[in-house]
């Protein structure tokens, strides 16, 4: 059953320890089953609750999933292991536009900024018990939201979108509730969920967003929070319209004890309006980053939500990390002052590389979508034949596997640094991949 491989240990954290090294490893692979408990007890000479206990630490941490009598075996996509697994190495020669990385070239330099929130903080320094957000960071912040019509509320600073989803989730929710997520989505999320031991209900999307009725499906099964992208959804592009935001606003107004959870981390490179969901739900969360406008490294996101909601996840925070740097926090305020970033001319310059490929798709009878953002997700009938050809012809696309749940099979394209000499080429080897890929039937 498990190859060469022992499980070992005679408590239930360590069993549990053997198990996700083995995982993390490679010495365990996706979807291979596990002993049953009194098997595997007995082989270790333990009592079969102990291994009973590991196995439910193991699937609270995402590492396993059981089946009723089929048993127990590891997550298709393991949190120990994360979605990078199937991340190929991009050969000498091939072109890479599987990274989702914005493009370097549309960054604004940080170098003044950094000097001159060094020099503030010669000035005045910050030290233990100073409040943990740059009051000019906050007003800020606050003077955009209320200009897209997000609710007022408290602001919170954490190190980007990611840690304050996982924030917010642990301020409210217990291992084995339900999220309800967006599939295809963000891979990182996808991990983040199991790992904090909650389950994915998935909800499928548009190019306008998650559909209403499988969010309410969602809901009616029992989902205690929904993670929403606004816009720039990571890997299709959609972008929440106005319409589509009364329609979910009236599924949320049905459920609001849901744990509402928006992440705008396009803003500062799309030109399309948000439409907040925010003010239905009795706990919400809205999340802004810089990381795709600014840079990946500049690690800060600004939160806010409900007083209760914010409250519990500053109140968190304080007795970890205690604050993101004020030095960080200054710097960006000199950003957005300064006008370092000419959001308009980046947003364009995105929106041009995507309209291009899409269209050029078009003409070859390839459909894909791509309304905001970095990427352009392309469906396709089987992935791994369609990144197989595309590589062999000088191209490194993303498998839309690191993405999906229950959503049918395709592969994300990052446009960000593609030039208009390229957009052609890529088109006719992405439909010459795609007219010899095997159509697969998907339920």
């Amino acid at each position: 059953m498990l190859g060469e491989y022992r499980i070992e240990g005679r408590r239930a954290a360590d069993i549990a320890a053997s198990v996700e090294r083995a995982v993390g490893s490679g010495a365990l692979e996706p979807g291979r089953l596990l002993p049953p408990l009194r098997e595997l007890a007995l082989r270790l000479g333990v009592n079969p609750n102990t291994v009973a206990a590991a196995y439910r630490i193991l699937r609270e941490r995402g590492v396993i999933e059981t089946s009723g009598r089929r048993g127990s075996r590891v997550r298709p996509k393991p949190a120990t292991t994360g979605r990078e697994y199937v991340r190929m190495d991009v050969p000498e020669g091939v072109r890479d536009v599987a990274s989702g990385n914005p493009d370097p070239a549309l960054l604004p330099s940080l170098a003044e900024a950094f000097a001159a929130a060094a020099g503030q903080g010669d000035r005045e320094p910050v030290l233990y018990g100073d409040a943990p957000v740059e009051p000019e960071l906050a007003r800020l912040a606050r003077a955009a939201l209320d200009a897209d019509g997000v609710p007022d509320g408290p602001p919170a600073v954490v190190s980007g979108s990611l840690d304050a989803v996982e924030r917010v989730l642990a301020a409210h929710l217990k291992p084995g509730d339900t999220v309800a997520v967006e599939d295809p989505g963000w891979g990182g999320l996808l991990d983040l969920v199991p790992a904090l031991g909650l389950r994915t209900a998935p909800v499928g999307l548009d190019d306008e967003g998650p559909r209403p009725e499988e969010v309410r499906r969602a809901l009616e099964s029992g989902a205690r929070a929904l993670i929403v992208t606004d816009r720039a959804q990571n890997p299709t592009g959609a972008a929440v319209t106005a319409a589509r935001a009364r329609a979910l606003r009236a599924v949320l107004g049905a459920y609001p004890e849901t744990l509402l959870i928006e992440d705008d981390h396009g803003h500062g490179i799309v030109d399309l309006p948000v439409h907040p969901l925010a003010g239905v739900t009795r706990h919400w969360a809205f999340v802004r980053s810089v990381a795709k406008a600014y840079g990946p490294d500049l690690r800060l996101a600004v939160l806010t939500g409900d007083a209760v909601t914010v409250d519990r996840v500053t109140g968190r925070h304080r007795l970890g990390p205690g604050w993101v740097s004020r030095v960080v926090q200054r710097a960006v305020v000199r950003l957005w002052t300064d006008g370092a970033l000419d959001t308009a001319s980046v947003a364009t310059a995105y929106r041009t590389r995507r309209d291009l490929l899409i269209d050029a798709l078009a003409r070859r009878g390839v459909e894909a979508h791509g309304r905001s953002g970095l990427n352009v997700w392309i469906p396709v009938p089987d992935e791994t034949a369609a990144v197989s050809r595309l590589l062999h012809a000088g191209w490194a696309v993303a498998p839309g596997a690191r993405f999906r749940l229950n959503a049918p099979p395709g592969i994300r394209v990052t446009v960000a640094t593609l030039t208009p000499q390229e957009t052609a080429p890529l088109a006719e080897a992405a439909a010459g991949a795609l007219s010899r890929a095997p159509a697969r039937n998907h339920v």
